[in-house]
């Protein structure tokens, strides 16, 4: 047990639950520049460690019901089998002797950088998704539910190979699509998918040996408290504060992975 990984999850837990951005944004660059844990590993332990932490977020929102379960599965239709064959060529690429550390730094750089650009944009995103064509009727209907399903696919792969993109990047698309959806229930149907999504892309990553278990409770034993106390003091946070002063650091550290 290294307690300064703890030490990590319990700042990444409260800068989770002040500013609601996905823990893979943060932690898995945290792991990867700060203690040198090697990308394959870090990304792995991330998605377990997401796993567990959604779980408790997706319960409370199922019971307060602000979950839209018909738009969580559409996305975990494409995101799950998504998932699967992105651990498939991750596998494949190790067995033919090719390192993947590569690939991952330079997904995760660009998920960084995306999500550093959602968050910047929020507002815009937010308006824009109010003015969106998409309705709820067929055949339209029918159209945004294959858009819902692509974007899982997408997220599917990102995730697998990055950790990062369930949260700022999900909600966004959802924000885009789906303009009756209130705000909290974007938040309770962009988490309880996140759930299924990274317990299967970090369960594929055990099966390639990518999951380091004491760094994960290390983790863990820091980030529930961390968001326990964040989520409490979130309201005393100014929004216009956080977002461009987390979206600077998520920029310069998915240039960092990239280049």
């Amino acid at each position: 047990m290294d307690f300064s990984y703890s030490f990590a999850g319990l700042a990444v837990g409260f800068i989770v639950g002040v500013t609601g951005v996905g823990g893979g944004s943060l932690m898995t660059p945290i792991l990867v520049l700060g203690f040198g844990i090697t990308p394959v590993v870090a990304v792995g332990t991330d998605l377990l460690y997401a796993a567990v932490t959604k779980t408790g977020g997706g319960a409370v929102h199922a019971r307060q019901r602000t979950v839209d379960w018909t738009i969580a599965g559409l996305l975990a239709a494409g995101s799950v089998p998504s998932a699967l064959a992105a651990t498939l060529l991750l596998r494949h690429l190790e067995s033919i002797g090719r390192d993947v550390t590569a690939l991952i730094n330079t997904t995760l750089g660009v998920a960084l950088v995306l999500t550093a650009l959602v968050l910047l944009g929020h507002e815009w995103i937010k308006r824009r998704g109010e003015r969106t064509t998409f309705e709820a009727r067929a055949p339209r209907g029918r159209t945004r539910a294959f858009a819902t399903v692509t974007v899982g696919v997408v997220l599917g792969a990102l995730v697998t190979i990055s950790s990062v993109g369930a949260g700022a990047l999900g909600a966004a698309a959802l924000l885009f699509l789906y303009r009756d959806l209130s705000a909290v229930r974007i938040a309770g149907t962009d988490i309880v998918h996140a759930v299924p999504l990274t317990a299967v892309a970090g369960l594929g990553h055990a099966t390639l040996g990518h999951v380091d278990v004491p760094l994960l409770s290390s983790l863990l034993i820091g980030s529930l408290p961390g968001i326990y106390f964040g989520s409490r003091l979130a309201a005393g946070v100014p929004d216009r504060v956080l977002r461009p002063a987390l979206a600077a650091v998520l920029i310069l550290v998915g240039g960092r992975l990239v280049w």
